[in-house]
């Protein structure tokens, strides 16, 4: 109807095309116009999240007084007592590592700091974690160091950065990557061509990302810490002075210091750089030392141990609570700057744990703690309000709940032997082949787990391993065991047979040690030759059981079978855990297990091994789902077939540090 009086009005339909064509005009003006609002809306976002990502820290710039801080000076060190952008300042720090918590759990780890009265994160850089493999760098999710100093920055808390190289931390090979090894010549922490090229290029990917995050630039890095104990190794004069080039000329502008053991601090430090202490108890000798070594500087304490690393067949170390927060209480009286390693120790997930040196290898334990709150820090709490006292302590954060879940039964069995097919490889070599010397993971070698070597035998007789095997061996004859080497036992008695037999040798790495001056001799698996009656062996077969997650998955197209009544071993073992609503925290204890390490959604939790101290392995909620999660166990020789989990946890028989 409409229509037709349109059009019987004669020359009003003229008008009426005409207001159409105007209505039309407007209407793509407006179209036009929301593609514009739209797409700035669009750009704007992305300058937003930009501007968090990368300058979220700028509120670091308004003290908290409201007036802006001109960030010109930063951290100065040319008095007896530091100053932070010309005002009095004392480093009330504490240590927590990013790679060794859930990325969920970061802030709550981090606000638990700042409620305690610290006013300064300290953390490593892991650089065999960052680069991986030599073309291989990553700095995503749990490794995301941008975003943990951006959060660092939000929550209130300056930032300490040690990047390294080398790093100690109780990490495998003290965090150096293992592929540097496949080098023979390699002299890690020195100026060997070898290892300079591998740090500048690791320092060319990492400082970068560090370089905006420094207090001139508006950012929460205050110093920055030059490599880590060097005067324990000084195999290389004219080391030093490369890392602190490399940390510079790469923009790294803010203090930076060294940090030693009091016997150390001379061959340890560098011109131009702060030193600093290493200790447990304060000793007058050591800060006299340190003040005539650097005279008119600030006294700092770059680690007080609050603790100590446990090792696998001793018992669990712990300070007394009374004793730690005496000590703190001392380096405070005496206007000295204080760091608390570790202020949250956290766990090593996977095989990432190192090893002890001295005075026999000992490999060290993955767990340490799940953020509880302790004796030592209300203790701590308490002292540091004191030295707040303008400030008033922000509330405690809520504990994470733990959840005692039902015991899981493993139900299914995959013997080792019937995974190899699985596994990388196999490789052919007429010699025993180091892990890091395999030709896998794109040229880069094994770093981590186990490997197995086959050969080919007629006879029996006395097998000798030379001290070879880095670091234990399970050996087999026909997939029947005999036998374990380790670094106390050398020889095995072979039975005679009949025929060609098989001879297997199950090697773990157990850890790389993380400290000492044996760093350039941590090459892993069958590192020389296997003698049968003087005889070397030769001809090998090896297979690299690595276990990174996409082979864990893999194992869920395996053959896999009904667990019978007297399994073989070694072997994976599968069951389930059931968790209704919200997954919580939880330990995983295995009694009547021997050895081995657990997987939990394709998750490496770490090893176990029933001669402790630690009994159970912390299981972060993250790491569970609602509903079904699966577990294997990998387990060298004997079972329960239970999984147990618990709500506390359980370290081992303690024992006080002396």
């Amino acid at each position: 109807m409409s229509i037709a009086c349109s059009f019987a009005q004669g020359n009003t339909s003229q008008i009426s095309i005409t207001g159409l064509f105007r209505v039309s005009s407007m209407i793509v003006f407006r179209i036009r116009n929301a593609h514009k609002r739209k797409c700035a809306l669009f750009c704007l976002s992305i300058a937003v999240v930009i501007t968090y990502r990368y300058l979220g820290w700028q509120f670091f710039s308004t003290s908290r007084g409201g007036h802006r801080i001109s960030r010109k000076v930063g951290l100065s060190a040319n008095s007896s007592q530091f100053t932070l952008d010309g005002d009095p300042f004392r480093i009330l720090g504490g240590s927590i590592h990013y790679f060794r918590m859930p990325r969920v759990y970061w802030r709550d780890r981090l606000m638990k700091m700042k409620a305690c009265g610290i006013n300064t994160l300290t953390t490593y850089v892991p650089w065999s974690l960052h680069q991986p493999q030599r073309e291989v760098f990553n700095f995503r999710t749990q490794l995301d160091l941008e975003a943990y100093i951006n959060l660092a920055a939000e929550l209130g808390l300056w930032v300490i950065l040690r990047p390294g190289p080398y790093i100690s931390s109780e990490l495998d090979l003290g965090g150096l990557p293992s592929w540097l090894l496949q080098d023979d010549d390699m002299r890690v922490r020195t100026t060997y061509p070898g290892f300079t090229e591998a740090v500048n290029i690791f320092f060319d990917k990492l400082i970068p990302k560090v370089v905006p995050f420094q207090f001139k630039k508006g950012g929460p890095i205050i110093a920055v810490q030059v490599e880590n104990e060097y005067g324990s190794y000084a195999k290389d004069d004219t080391y030093m002075a490369f890392i602190k080039e490399a940390l510079q000329s790469r923009g790294i502008s803010e203090l930076l210091l060294t940090s030693d053991n009091h016997n150390n601090l001379k061959s340890g430090g560098v011109d131009g750089v702060l030193r600093s202490l290493k200790l447990q108890k304060v000793n007058q000798r050591d800060i006299r030392d340190l003040n005539i070594i650097q005279p008119k500087r600030p006294t700092m304490v770059m680690d007080y141990w609050t603790g100590w690393f446990d090792v696998w067949g001793d018992l669990h170390h712990v300070l007394p609570p009374e004793d730690m927060v005496s000590t703190v209480r001392e380096i405070l009286r005496r206007g000295m700057s204080v760091n608390l390693y570790m202020f949250h120790g956290g766990s090593s997930f996977g095989f990432i744990s190192g090893g002890l040196a001295e005075p026999s290898y000992k490999a060290l334990v993955p767990s340490y703690e799940a953020g509880e709150y302790t004796q030592k820090y209300h203790l701590l709490r308490d002292l540091f309000s004191q030295f707040n006292k303008d400030e008033e302590l922000a509330d405690l954060p809520a504990l994470q709940h733990k959840e005692a879940y039902e015991t899981a039964i493993m139900y299914q069995h995959l013997s080792l032997w019937d995974a190899l097919s699985f596994t990388e490889g196999p490789f052919k070599s007429v010699t025993p082949v180091n892990m890091e010397k395999l030709p896998m993971n794109n040229g880069n070698g094994q770093s981590q787990g186990y490997t197995l070597y086959e050969t080919t035998i007629t006879i029996g007789g006395l097998l000798t391993s030379g001290n070879n095997v880095k670091d234990r061996a399970l050996v087999f004859i026909n997939k029947i065991y005999i036998g374990l080497f380790k670094r106390q036992n050398l020889e095995l008695a072979v039975p005679d047979g009949e025929g060609q037999r098989t001879l297997s040798l199950l090697v773990e790495n157990c850890g790389r040690v993380h400290r000492g001056r044996d760093l350039d001799k941590q090459r892993k698996g069958l590192v020389g030759d296997i003698l049968l009656n003087n005889i070397p062996l030769r001809e090998f077969t090896i297979y690299s059981l690595e276990m990174k997650p996409r082979f864990i998955d893999n194992l869920y197209q395996a053959p896999w079978k009904t667990l019978p009544e007297n399994p073989s071993f070694p072997s994976f073992f599968m069951g389930q855990l059931f968790v209704y609503g919200y997954p919580s925290d939880t330990f995983v204890k295995l009694p009547g297990w021997e050895k081995g390490v657990v997987f939990i959604n394709g998750i490496n939790l770490g090893r176990y091994w029933s001669i402790g101290p630690q009994q159970t392995l912390y299981l972060p909620g993250p790491f569970l789902n609602r509903g079904i999660n699966q577990i294997i166990v990998f387990e060298e020789q004997e079972g329960d077939f239970k999984v147990n989990f618990e709500d506390t946890a359980d370290l081992g028989m303690a024992a006080d540090i002396q």
